[in-house]
């Protein structure tokens, strides 16, 4: 069973993510009536914080059971539990989001600058919302995996594997042995290799890619302790993993540019890198002395 974010230390993350952000995370993993309400909540929370049960039936066609299932699934103590979780969260809401009427979407009627200051209040946002849901249990024991791993294996496709190749980049400049897989072949090879002195690292917004999903189950087949950082906690990728370490981004109209996502990937492996760096300090400090000492000379310096 994946040890989640929203595991182990549910409490504490429930408490702090906002409730619009925790069902945006859920909805891969639910029925479809069920996302039919949550997908309306995250479009109309201002509305729905003043609606009966029976009314949020009505407008997102389904029945009051359903929607008291939905609160079931997403840990909340009733439809009153609901209401209040969307009112204290539009209660937080900065001056900023308020002028957004809360939407981050960008339309053709946006200026430049208001395109801009969207997606700059949506970017912090979702580092902020990242930072509210990691568990320190979760990764402390991520950090401890990669620590002692014989070597760690990265996967991820399109902007996920860009963040993948960072997080390697920095491990490799530390002295871990590291490697990471943007083509899907070479990855399940990888993978094949691995035993249970390896860490497998999957990246996947969605949680839903399949080329990801097949590397880190191959990974975990065997032998190999499997991380996922996913926007997801219920998602494939989720299910197939050891340990599940959950971003909280929120993207604006342009999903596929992955803006919100990467940020919100890059806070987490930032996080696991500086963790795993703190564990080996002494030789962490030598690595990265030695490999600053020969890229020195590379740099191009002022002159008087």
């Amino acid at each position: 069973m994946a040890a989640s974010s929203w595991g182990s230390n549910r409490g504490f993350a429930e408490s702090r993510v906002p409730l619009t952000t925790r069902i945006r995370g859920a909805l891969g993993g639910l029925q479809p009536a069920m996302a039919r309400v949550g997908s309306f909540i995250i479009a109309h929370p201002k509305d729905v914080a003043g609606m009966t049960i029976s009314n949020l039936a009505e407008a997102t066609e389904v029945s009051e059971t359903t929607v008291v299932r939905f609160c079931r699934e997403l840990g909340i103590d009733g439809y009153s539990q609901l209401r209040l979780g969307l009112a204290l969260e539009l209660g937080a809401r900065s001056e900023v989001q308020d002028r957004f009427d809360g939407s981050t979407d960008i339309s053709p009627e946006d200026t430049l600058a208001s395109a801009v200051e969207k997606i700059l209040y949506a970017d912090a946002r979702s580092v902020e919302d990242t930072a509210k849901s990691i568990s320190m249990e979760t990764l402390r024991a991520v950090v401890g995996h990669v620590t002692n791993a014989r070597r760690i294996d990265i996967f991820g496709v399109g902007a996920s594997g860009l963040v993948g190749m960072d997080l390697q980049q920095k491990l490799h400049r530390i002295g871990l042995i590291s490697f990471s897989h943007i083509d899907p072949h070479q990855a399940m090879v990888s993978a094949a290799l691995l035993d249970d002195t390896c860490v497998a690292i999957a990246i996947s917004h969605s949680g839903a890619t399949t080329d990801t999903i097949e590397a880190l189950a191959t990974a975990k087949k065997n032998g190999a302790t499997t991380v996922a950082v996913t926007n997801a906690p219920r998602s494939p990728l989720a299910a197939a993993a050891d340990y599940v370490l959950t971003t909280a981004a929120t993207e604006t109209t342009f999903r596929s540019a992955a803006t919100g996502s990467r940020l919100a990937q890059l806070a987490v492996v930032d996080s696991l890198f500086v963790g795993v760096a703190q564990q080996r300090f002494e030789e962490s400090m030598h690595a990265l002395d030695e490999t600053r000492r020969v890229i020195e000379p590379k740099r191009v310096h002022g002159t008087d």
